[in-house]
């Protein structure tokens, strides 16, 4: 029985292949049939994975939980989201992507359903804990599938359209969770987004598709005449696990620094996200909506970013590590910026944490993107899992180093620590200056 559920998981074989007029009419239907069902699917996975912090105070009040508590919640989610991401995006990479994403889709939607129907602390853990690992299938088979659909020079544009699902998913969840505990109480944060997911999982059943071979269709590089540099010999070769992890991951050099990079990356993104309201209510002199809109500010200028600069990727041949490095050098001044304006001028921390915004998240974008340019369509799955394993190291870093820093010595030195940390993401993104797309 274990060996027929694994069977239902393996990517669908190569079907005959269609007519010409077939494939004039069906390819660009099918390419954007994948990306509205990964665009959806990225943002539920924001759904019911950003519902806890937004009424983590409403159930601390009601079940008795202290902050120490509710901190170790969100750690133990974090630390196990970076774990899941690694080991879940390998087996995506020997998955069928569309029943991939509606198993982790209905496993999110399950734990979501547990998480609201609990009120024991130890069980709470376990559950979001294992909601982290779960939400870790995400990201991989959405990236498979669309590498499977767009090719190397339209990758900077469509995976920038596809990133901005993050940001939308990531707003929705915030302003669905507070509304929800503010109407029904804080389980109906968990329930109803849970509802959502599992209509999400059938609709992924249904509208997902796998690779253009299996619906008889060429591989995208042969319908777009848009061969990587290195040719086209191979390309559509499933990899072994040694292949995948000897040659793609464990002696990719260059993979090994986008990963440390994106440690950094990911303190400079989080930074604000994480501290951000906290920072202008008491610093800055924020209400608690101006401090909560700052977080929209951000999540809405990343997703303008993503666009022009996944865009300005493609022009530049896929040069994404130059665009990247380049991309975190304004965050240098905008948070020098932010230890210098004076209080009362909210208007001016907006636009500084705007320009953080908009291009904070263009390597973070990247660090995936890149992840595929350095190594394959087959195994992307396991690459991006690597490199946002590293990420979710900083994540962790940030949290617990950047609250540290403040306590002990202030605003002023957090945001210095947080410099520290872009010029070093800049330094080793350099690294990845003339880094093109190899397929």
């Amino acid at each position: 029985m274990f060996s027929a559920f694994l069977n239902w998981f393996k990517p669908p074989l190569a079907q005959p292949r269609r007519s010409a007029e077939d494939i004039r009419r069906l390819y660009p239907l099918y390419r954007w049939r994948v990306m509205e069902a990964t665009y959806i699917a990225y943002a539920a996975f924001y759904v019911v994975r950003n519902n806890f912090a937004p009424v983590s105070k409403e159930i601390g009040e009601a079940l008795h939980y202290d902050k120490l508590m509710i901190g170790d919640i969100i750690a133990y989610s974090a630390i196990a989201y970076g774990v899941g991401k690694f080991v879940m995006g390998y087996l995506a990479d020997r998955s069928d992507c569309r029943k991939y994403l509606f198993a982790a889709m209905a496993l999110t939607a399950a734990l979501n359903f547990g998480f609201g129907g609990a009120t024991d602390f130890r069980l709470h853990l376990a559950l979001w804990t294992l909601n982290g690992f779960v939400q870790g299938m995400g990201y991989a088979p959405c990236l498979r599938g669309l590498s499977h659909w767009y090719s190397v020079k339209e990758r900077g544009l469509y995976l920038g359209i596809w990133n901005t699902s993050h940001n939308i998913g990531g707003g929705i969840a915030g302003y669905l969770a507070a509304k929800c505990a503010e109407h029904y109480s804080w389980p109906s944060a968990f329930l109803v987004p849970g509802v959502i997911a599992s209509v999400c999982a059938v609709y992924l059943l249904w509208r997902m598709l796998e690779t253009p071979q299996s619906r008889g269709l060429p591989p995208v590089e042969e319908y777009k005449n848009d061969y990587p540099p290195e040719g086209h010999a191979g390309q559509e070769r499933e990899l072994t696990n040694r292949e995948i992890f000897v040659q793609h991951i464990l002696k990719n050099r260059l993979l090994w620094v986008l990963a440390l990079a994106n440690v950094f990356i990911y303190i400079a993104r989080y930074s604000l996200v994480d501290w951000g309201p906290t920072y202008l209510k008491e610093v800055k002199g924020a209400t608690l909506g101006a401090g909560g809109f700052s977080t929209l500010v951000i999540e809405f200028a990343g997703a303008a970013g993503m666009l022009a600069l996944g865009w300005g990727s493609d022009l530049l041949g896929g040069r994404r590590g130059r665009v990247a490095a380049l991309s975190m050098i304004p965050l240098l001044a905008a948070f020098l910026a932010l230890i210098y304006t004076p209080k009362g001028m909210l208007w001016l921390d907006m636009v500084l944490f705007g320009l953080v915004g908009f291009f904070v998240y263009t390597p973070v974008m990247f660090s995936g993107v890149i992840a595929l340019d350095l190594t394959s369509k087959k195994a992307v799955g396991t690459a991006t899992g690597f490199v946002g394993l590293f990420g979710y190291v900083g994540r962790v870093i940030q949290g617990k180093g950047l609250g540290w820093t403040v306590q002990h010595y202030g605003w002023n030195a957090g945001l210095c620590a947080v410099i520290v940390c872009t010029f070093v993401a800049i330094f080793l993104l350099l690294f990845l200056w003339n880094v093109r797309p190899r397929g």
